[in-house]
């Protein structure tokens, strides 16, 4: 199989999504990884999702989303390819957390079936992928959306500024005012798992409006969106391993809190699809 056939270059535009009648399979896991400039974290965080995934009974594959990286991110993801189930689908040019997320949860949707399981991470290796297994037991409990929590008993955080703890506190609590969803208190972590079969009702209520939002405030859009599909949310403790990431963050913390405040004012003020 040659490496060009599991790299698609893609500029997408979302359709209104069209569930297609599957052939029940067995359960599939499938982990997103959006990347920007991730070159030298992604090496280690593929390893080390391979390593875990070895002890899983499920098939899985991993969607590496690159967001127009120029550090050669793309080159380190097609490292992969025959060794690990990597397919990798490249932005010609950087196009946000938000494109990415939409782009990497529409091609599962598309290529899923309803009892999948669809993983995200950070694609910085602060996340641990020996978490994975805890979580997808816990979709398998019943749950529809896992999210690896900060704020839960046993959480650690080690390489984090002070300002950005207390920045990340303070946003779990405006969020928890003002959009409550019971079971969550983290609502911007990236680390989170999901029945695929939410994600493809996601797309078939919202269409291109399921992801809309650009930068890091997509995470908290995605959960209220979910949120108003019924969805059962439940949070695990995230041992956040930011001593552990290279380079620097992607996060523009200015531009974030505008953003959010922006997305309260437009959720409270505007009602999401109703369903």
């Amino acid at each position: 199989m040659s490496a060009s056939s599991n790299v698609i270059k893609l500029n997408l535009e979302v359709t209104p999504y069209f569930v297609a009648p599957r052939i029940v399979k067995q359960r599939k896991l499938w982990v997103v990884l959006p990347a920007f400039n991730e070159a030298s974290n992604l090496g280690k965080l593929i390893e080390s999702i391979g390593d875990n995934m070895a002890d899983q009974k499920y098939s899985y594959e991993i969607i590496v989303v690159d967001d127009g990286s120029e550090d050669g991110t793309q080159s380190v993801a097609e490292s992969f390819l025959g060794q690990i189930p990597v397919t990798i689908i490249c932005h010609p040019q950087n196009q946000g957390l938000g494109a990415t997320m939409r782009d990497g949860f529409q091609y599962v949707a598309q290529k899923s079936q309803a009892q999948d399981i669809v993983i995200a991470m950070d694609a910085d290796n602060t996340h641990s992928p020996g978490l994975i297994k805890s979580m997808v037991n816990c979709i398998l409990e019943g749950n529809d959306v896992v999210i690896a929590s900060r704020y839960q008993p046993g959480a650690h955080t080690k390489g984090v500024p002070g300002f950005r703890q207390l920045l990340s506190l303070a946003a779990s609590f405006l969020f928890r005012i003002c959009f409550p969803v019971k079971g969550v208190k983290d609502y911007t972590c990236g680390f989170r798992a999901y029945r695929a079969g939410l994600i493809q009702n996601a797309f078939s209520t919202y269409g291109k409006e399921f992801i809309n939002q650009d930068g890091f405030e997509c995470m908290v859009d995605i959960l209220i969106k979910l949120r108003k599909l019924q969805a059962i949310f439940r949070e695990v403790p995230l041992v956040l391993r930011y001593d552990l990431k290279q380079g620097v963050s992607k996060m523009k913390v200015a531009k974030t809190i505008v953003r959010s405040l922006a997305l309260i004012a437009k959720h409270r003020l505007i009602p999401t699809v109703a369903v």
